[in-house]
């Protein structure tokens, strides 16, 4: 039992964990660095979170339905701070990934946090957004519901779970009863739809899977047994069903730097760079 009592005015402290060089209690750049721009309309700024996936994984199912939705993927590193250089404060005052140039359009736009990234993509290219109300409403209520729901599974599970300088007793508790109860709440709607909005596969299926997918499938924080992710057998049917689509296998390795060589592209500038550019061979 802790013995903490808050100040009456807090102050920044070193606090440890995995993140803890890069955590600031205020915004804005601390460097100057200009964003690289590449050949393509869009141009991607990101790394493979699960926030980062939902980006990559939107580009390649467009372009899997032929969509001229072309791309350059430039890496950011979290870990180093590239997201505070005044290029990428600029497209994203927040400073998180993954921030998105459009060029495509009479004026530049930026895009920046993922839920309207894939918000953008859908409504530009007429894809993954059922036209008819209900459905269109439906996907909405889903895409919605994670971008509200996946901070209390990353900054608050993730974190005190696997990122945290010390394993805490009650933060866990907490934050895992609510992870629980999330996939509780997917695990039933995915009972009695195929997908989250219905028959058609969403922008709303892209986001959720990016996150509570993966961490069915076991790649999120090495918690598939504590969580006993294989007993929500509706959510593992979905999740299994959208990893076996080659866009989402192409859009995960976008912007990725771990994992097996072979499942990294740093960069993605052209279709063939899946081929011929994974850290395997370049000899990374």
């Amino acid at each position: 039992m802790s013995d903490y009592t808050p100040p009456k005015v807090w102050e920044p402290k070193e606090s440890g964990g995995k993140f803890a060089s890069i955590n600031r209690p205020v915004a804005g750049p601390t460097h100057e660095k200009a964003l690289p721009v590449g050949k393509h309309p869009f141009q991607l700024y990101s790394l493979a979170t699960p926030n980062g996936v939902k980006a990559g994984v939107m580009f390649e199912e467009l372009l899997a339905l032929g969509k001229d939705a072309e791309y350059d993927a430039w890496l950011i590193n979290i870990g180093e701070g590239d997201q505070f250089g005044s290029g990428f404060v600029e497209v994203n005052p927040n400073s998180k990934i993954p921030a998105l140039m459009d060029y495509s359009g009479d004026k530049p736009l930026r895009v920046f946090e993922s839920g309207s990234i894939l918000l953008h993509l859908a409504e530009k290219f007429g894809a993954f957004l059922p036209q008819d109300t209900a459905t269109r409403v439906e996907t909405l209520n889903w895409l919605f519901w994670q971008m509200g729901s996946a901070p209390y599974l990353g900054g608050g599970f993730g974190h005190f779970y696997a990122y945290a300088p010390e394993k805490l007793e009650y933060p866990i508790d907490r934050f895992t009863m609510e992870t629980k109860r999330q996939l509780d709440v997917l695990d039933r709607r995915l009972a009695e739809s195929r997908y989250l909005a219905g028959d058609e596969y969403t922008i709303a299926d892209i986001a959720n899977w990016s996150w509570y997918g993966q961490l069915a499938l076991g790649r999120l924080y090495d918690a598939a047994e504590f969580l006993q992710v294989e007993s929500y057998t509706h959510v593992q049917r979905w999740a299994k069903e959208i990893d076996a689509r080659p866009a989402v296998q192409r859009g995960r390795m976008v912007n990725r730097t771990f994992g097996e060589p072979s499942s990294q592209l740093h960069e993605r500038h052209d279709a063939s760079d899946f081929d011929t550019r994974t850290q395997d061979k370049l000899g990374g």
